[in-house]
C-alpha cells in the first residue's frame, strides 16, 4: 500500500487486473481525511469489501481510476476541485460499468436529482451511513439502486 502525504491519495493494487472491475472493490473520495478513514474501517469489516483507493477529490479519483477499476465508488458530493456531481458523470462517461453511490449532508431533492441525472446509482445521507451504508452497497453491487425515501417537506 502506498500513501502519498503531499496530495492524500492512497491505493493499493490487490483486487486489480488488467483494468477489469473487481466485483467487490471501492474507491472512496472525500476530503475529510479523517471521514475517509473511518468509513474505510467500517467497509473493510466486511469480508467481501475490499477499498482500494481513497482520494481527497475527483480529480484525485479519476487519476486513480486510470489503473483501478472498482465495482463501486463512494463520492462524497461536496468536494473541491470536482465535486461529486462532475466525477459521476465522468465516471458514468468514461466507466459505465462501475457503480456511483453518492453520500451527501445534504437532505435536498435538487442534489439528489443532478446525482441521479450525472448517473449515480445510490445516495446516501451521511447521517444514515451506520444504519444503510450496507444496504445501498449490496443494493448497487446486485444491480440496483439505493435512493433514500421521501425527506417529508425537505424533498
Amino acid at each position: 500500500m502506498g500513501k502519498d502525504f503531499d496530495n492524500g491519495i492512497q491505493t493499493v493494487n490487490a483486487g486489480i487486473s488488467d483494468g477489469i472491475p473487481c466485483p467487490h472493490c471501492i474507491l472512496l473520495a472525500d476530503d475529510h481525511f479523517f471521514f475517509r478513514r473511518d468509513l474505510r474501517k467500517m467497509l473493510e469489516r466486511r469480508k467481501d469489501l475490499q477499498v482500494v483507493g481513497e482520494a481527497n477529490d475527483g480529480l484525485e479519483l479519476l487519476e486513480i481510476m486510470k489503473q483501478a477499476r472498482p465495482h463501486l465508488v463512494i463520492l462524497d458530493i461536496s468536494m473541491p476541485n470536482m465535486n461529486g456531481i462532475e466525477t459521476a458523470r465522468e465516471i458514468a462517461k468514461h466507466y459505465p460499468e462501475v457503480g456511483v453511490l453518492m453520500l451527501s449532508m445534504h437532505k435536498n431533492a435538487e442534489y439528489l436529482n443532478q446525482s441521479v441525472s450525472a448517473g449515480a446509482k445510490g445516495y446516501l445521507l451521511k447521517e444514515d451511513i451506520d444504519k444503510n451504508i450496507f444496504s445501498a452497497i449490496d443494493a448497487i453491487k446486485a444491480g440496483s439502486v439505493y435512493f433514500p425515501a421521501k425527506w417529508g417537506n425537505d424533498a
